[in-house]
């Protein structure tokens, strides 16, 4: 098996973590793939180190990522776009996406084996419209319109597939996965969701009403937000998994709907959702 290895060197102890799973792939009889940045960083002859990274992952058979949720986040786009699946091994605080803990590695021999199952995790995607111009983004988690430090409020106008739902005052918006239903939306006061489903959870922040409750709506839907910040003081952003930010004009929209892509994750456990869901939420509170 040819596996592209994707670490976070900045978490805590990664480095030697991350020797442990190249030894134990090899054991494995694994091919192993290391993007070349990380070529002073592991010195195996049996490594293959890529100076393109996409022709990595598109040479690979799956993807490894060993850090927390916002690694395996960050590189499950990349996986889904080449159609790999991806085993995130988790050393951070919760590990919601994760499908092993870095005391798990013994389980390493079923992925060699075949002897797993496949979560099919539905993304969205975002396409921030500006004049004639357009971004598209990918989520995994969510996307969130939000105000920035000088605005104290968002106006924020919501419409699905033509149709106008309604208009918040708030601090901003979260549109969400199921996968992301456990992230800030879950802070935000937004459902739990079942992973595997198809919708996208709408979860107001902070909004200025008594009745602003979370919208969950079908895969087929389309949401549009546009923002503008009261009186025209501050900007407002979005936020897309956290990890790419677009400064917002108040004629922009933002189109948001389920991609035409998913997120294949690699699981080696039996644990149900709920189970896992039920002791990462008990560490949280550790």
């Amino acid at each position: 098996m040819k596996i592209a290895l994707m670490p976070n060197l900045s978490k805590q102890n990664a480095h030697a973590y991350t020797v442990r799973i190249i030894k134990q792939l090899l054991q494995l009889k694994c091919e192993i793939f290391l993007y070349d940045k990380y070529q002073d960083y592991f010195n195996f002859e049996e490594i293959r180190f890529f100076k393109d990274f996409y022709e990595m992952i598109f040479a690979c058979d799956t993807v490894i990522t060993i850090g927390g949720d916002g690694t395996i986040i960050h590189a499950s786009k990349h996986a889904a776009a080449a159609g790999k699946p991806i085993l995130g091994i988790n050393l951070g605080r919760i590990g919601f996406v994760a499908g092993l803990e870095i005391d798990e590695l013994d389980k390493l021999k079923h992925l060699i084996s075949g002897d797993y199952r496949i979560e099919k995790r539905m993304m969205l995607k975002v396409t921030v419209h500006t004049g004639e111009d357009s971004q598209e983004i990918y989520a995994l988690n969510d996307a969130v319109v939000s105000r920035g430090s000088l605005s104290r409020m968002v106006d924020l106008s919501v419409s699905y597939t033509g149709n106008k739902v309604t208009q918040y005052r708030a601090d901003g918006l979260i549109v969400s996965t199921p996968t992301g239903s456990t992230a800030y939306s879950l802070s935000a006061g937004g459902p739990v969701i079942e992973p595997e489903m198809r919708c996208m959870v709408l979860t107001p922040i902070c909004a200025h009403s008594l009745f602003s409750r979370s919208v969950i709506f079908g895969p087929n839907e389309k949401l549009s937000i546009s923002a503008a910040t009261r009186d025209g003081e501050g900007n407002a952003y979005l936020t897309v998994d956290g990890e790419t930010s677009v400064l917002l004009q108040e004629e922009d929209v933002i189109d948001i709907l389920p991609a035409d892509i998913s997120v294949q994750l690699i699981k080696l456990k039996n644990k149900g959702f709920y189970e896992i869901l039920n002791e990462k939420l008990s560490e949280r509170r550790i």
